[in-house]
Parts: structure tokens; sequence; C-alpha cells
């Protein structure tokens, strides 16, 4: 029989106290309260969204009003009215746009990622497999974001960061990239904000 789950750090053992999916929700509340990220009626795509811990604290902070569409390769489970779920892969356009359809969706006012590639542990071709992906997020956030939208994404840093800084910094001038308190200490993750 395998042994239950046991949160091994304080930010697991916070989100399971507080009733959410995973710790990666105070990624998201910090920068939410940093830069002022989510209100009150706005329309979310979620992209690798699963488990759906950002759909929890998304649906929290956009109210009955909102509207939030969480897209994953994998099966996320109900979280509240004002969120709906798809199986999509971000690149199959086709797909996004039904799944967009489906609950009413013509644009976002923003986009948040938090998406990782499949890790190998070669730190390098991590670091490169996470800026293809975040490739196709920027892609896919101009052509799914109202105008003047925003957009949240996870990039692994590394030795081409500041490369694909600069390139997303062509349509988001102010874009910027921020370490959270609750990435694990060993981690290179970092988000880059555009507003």
């Amino acid at each position: 029989m395998p042994k239950p789950y046991v949160p091994n750090d304080k930010w697991s053992q916070r989100a399971a106290e507080e009733g959410y999916r995973a710790r990666s929700v105070y990624k998201l509340q910090e920068l939410d309260e940093k830069y002022h990220l989510l209100r009150f009626g706005m329309k979310v795509l979620d992209i690798g969204a699963a488990p759906g811990s950002w759909l929890q604290y998304t649906s929290k902070r956009i109210g009955p009003a909102g509207l939030a569409l969480g897209l994953d390769l994998k099966e996320i489970k109900g979280i509240a009215p004002n969120v709906k779920r798809a199986v999509c892969d971000i690149t199959d356009e086709t797909a996004v746009e039904k799944a967009m359809a489906a609950v009413g969706m013509a644009e976002a006012d923003i986009v948040l990622s938090d998406i990782a590639p499949n890790t190998s542990g070669i730190r390098d071709v991590d670091q490169w497999r996470s800026i293809e992906l975040s490739r196709k997020v920027v892609l896919f956030a101009k052509r799914h974001l109202r105008p003047g939208g925003k957009l949240v994404m996870k990039v692994f840093r590394g030795k081409n960061f500041d490369e694909f800084l600069k390139e997303v910094r062509q349509d988001w001038p102010n874009a910027k990239p921020y370490t959270v308190a609750a990435s694990r200490d060993r981690s290179m993750e970092v988000y880059i904000v555009c507003k």
C-alpha cells in the first residue's frame, strides 16, 4: 500500500491546511499582491493549470462576475462555478478556440502560465526547454489577450534567459522578472510579469 502524501515544506503544509491543491498558489498570491494582477469581473486564461491551485485563488479574486478558463494536458477537477476547464494543448489553435467558445470567452484580460516542461535533471536542457515552451506561451497570449491585457509566465533562468526577456520586451516593454518567496531554494524559476 502506498504511503500517503505528506507535505514536505511550510508552503506545502500551508496549502494543505488551507485547502489548496498545490503550494504554487502562494506564488500567484505574491505576484498578485505586488502587481495587482487580478480584479473582480476579469476574464482569465490559465495555461498549464493542473492541478488547479491558481484557479482556486483566481476564482476568489475575480468573483462571480468573472470567468476563468484553465487549460492543461491533464484533467482538472471542478473548482467553482466561475471556473471552467478543458483538456487542451495550447499549440493546437483549433482546440483552444473551441474551448474558449464553449465558455463564451472571446479574449482574456490576463493570461497566467505556471507551465513547465518535463524536466530531465540536466540544467541547461531544462532551461532551454522552458524558454521554448515560454515562446509558445507568448504566442498564445498575443493571440488571446485583449489590447492592453496582461501576461504572467514562469520561465527557468539560465544562459538564454536575458535573450528571451529582450524578445518579450518587444511586445511588453515594461516586462519585469520577479522571483517569488514560495519558490524552492534550489529552483531556477522566475516569473515574468507583462503589463
